[in-house]
């Protein structure tokens, strides 16, 4: 479920995809090898140490710590928000930012968390004006106008969620979920890029 025929050898995807990807970063990760417990801490959880993003971000456990539990907070409570469309609220902040690597991830865990690939399709290949379901226009709606001008997301803004039948709850779950994501489509931007997995 690709939307590029190929990537040039050695080359970043430069196309949207539910692909698995890797991820090149542009800094020495640290070494796995030298992680101490206060790394450990801050990755929460071990196998994360893995991954060459948090190795990475382990370069100041405090920060790195407080990033995982608040991920772990916003995208992993019970209630609220229902989990699909907390992950199309990521992947569409990611579509809208250029994050190629989180846009695949999200994607693929809305897919997983819908059952159905058509949203998360759709949003990857026509971007986040694709013709949607009323529900899922909404989400990606409402996190592009939080990341596109976080300032002036507004009453009105939250007005709609609750026209539509969201709770408090559900809407601050959309809000925290695009919100977070556009930080951390950011930091994940200026730190490296997607590449194909060999």
């Amino acid at each position: 479920m690709s939307f590029t025929i190929s990537y040039p050898e050695n080359h970043e995807p430069n196309v949207f995809t539910v692909e698995q990807l890797d991820w090149l970063p542009w800094i020495a990760p640290l070494a796995e090898e030298d992680l101490t417990e206060a790394h450990y801490d801050g990755l929460v959880d071990r196998a994360r140490a893995k991954s060459e993003y948090f190795r990475l971000l382990a370069r100041d456990p405090a920060v790195l710590g407080a990033r995982t539990r608040t991920d772990k907070d916003i995208f992993y409570t019970k209630g609220g928000l229902p989990r699909p469309d907390r992950e199309l609220a990521a992947a569409a902040v990611s579509r809208f930012n250029g994050c190629i690597y989180c846009a695949s991830v999200h994607a693929r865990f809305a897919i997983q968390f819908y059952k159905s690939d058509t949203a998360a399709l759709a949003l990857l290949r026509d971007g986040v004006t694709a013709d949607l379901p009323a529900r899922e226009a909404l989400i990606v709606e409402t996190a592009v106008a939080l990341t596109k001008t976080p300032v002036a997301f507004g009453a009105e803004n939250a007005q709609k969620l609750y026209d539509a039948g969201l709770s408090r709850d559900e809407a601050v779950d959309l809000i925290q979920s695009a919100a977070f994501f556009n930080w951390a489509n950011r930091l994940m931007l200026s730190l490296g890029e997607p590449g194909k997995i060999a």
